[in-house]
């Protein structure tokens, strides 16, 4: 082999080599940015979402379902509020000048959403399957179970679901509720009315012989009627999950939902004090048979937040 014939195959073997390590290289590199690609920032969700440039953010919530949502003296309180709240301040709406609270009844929540009324609804709205194809969740930030809740004078006479079926007994709940359809399920004739509330005050009034709604709900009229009432453990269906209605033609609003709610798990999760905590102590905790910590919200988008930097 003469000295041109070994040159030009050195040279071929180079190029080989050459266009090899490049293809390694990119191959390599492609790989890379498949493992670790660039986060989305909560501000680039906030320009996606219905809400940026709203001078304010409108939420539902119940008025008249004590520790959850309350309008007393003008004023909303309530575990629910204070989620609420928390999540406005979240999405840079801090402050009564920013955030706008709409009174909201059960039947009214999707409605409210759909029609455009409101941006987010906060008011123990339990995540079902029927219902995500109306409106999205985020959450949940509550796990509850339906109860019932009789007058001191039953006490003793209404403790199973055998018992709710007795035609004897008239039994409340509120329309749209998941409790309605659970009870409808398990053959309880109930009368519907608007809210829980309505079901107190015919009980009060003799209208009717006991209550049926998610434990939450019950416990804030209990706190308000600590001595006429008791709430009977007997829990029918599903443990309900309690999240935050979103519209279903906005996703990237629900992820910052999401996002924020599972800040606060992570708090928790790590022994600090976190938003959730905070609002459960002031509202709801002391009125519940068991301690209850936060759930872990489903579905948490991963997103840069506003204090934080991208991952390189």
């Amino acid at each position: 082999m003469n000295e041109s014939s070994t040159g030009l195959r050195f040279r071929s073997v180079a190029t080989t080599l050459s266009v090899a390590l490049t293809l390694t290289l990119a191959a390599a590199a492609g790989c890379d940015s498949r493992q670790k690609p660039e986060l989305p920032s909560v501000q680039e969700k906030l320009r996606e979402s219905h809400i940026y440039g709203q001078p304010k953010l409108r939420i539902g919530v119940a008025s008249n379902e004590p520790l959850m949502g309350e309008l007393r003296d003008g004023v909303h309180v309530g575990f629910d509020v204070e989620i609420a709240r928390y999540i406005a301040a979240s999405l840079g709406y801090e402050g009564d000048q920013r955030l706008e609270f709409v009174p909201v009844s059960t039947e009214d929540r999707i409605p409210a959403l759909q029609g455009g009324t409101v941006d987010l609804v906060v008011s123990s709205f339990s995540m079902t399957e029927e219902r995500k194809k109306l409106v999205s969740f985020a959450g949940p930030y509550f796990v509850t179970t339906q109860e019932a809740m009789v007058p001191v004078r039953l006490k003793d006479k209404i403790r199973t679901i055998e018992d709710l079926r007795n035609p004897a007994y008239k039994i409340c709940t509120s329309g749209g509720s998941t409790t309605e359809a659970e009870l409808e399920k398990h053959q309880v004739r109930t009368f519907v009315v608007k809210d829980v509330g309505d079901c107190v005050a015919g009980i009060r009034a003799g209208r009717y012989d006991a209550v049926s709604s998610d434990e939450t709900m019950l416990a804030g009229f209990l706190s308000r009627h600590p001595t006429e009432f008791e709430i009977v453990d007997m829990p029918f269906g599903t443990s309900e999950l309690i999240g935050v209605g979103v519209p279903i033609s906005d996703p990237a609003l629900r992820d910052l939902v999401a996002f924020f709610l599972d800040k606060s798990y992570q708090l928790e999760r790590a022994g600090r004090a976190s938003p959730w905590q905070t609002a459960y102590n002031r509202t709801l905790g002391p009125w519940l048979r068991a301690e209850k910590p936060q759930p872990q919200p489903l579905e948490v988008p991963k997103l840069v937040d506003f204090d934080d930097k991208a991952p390189r």
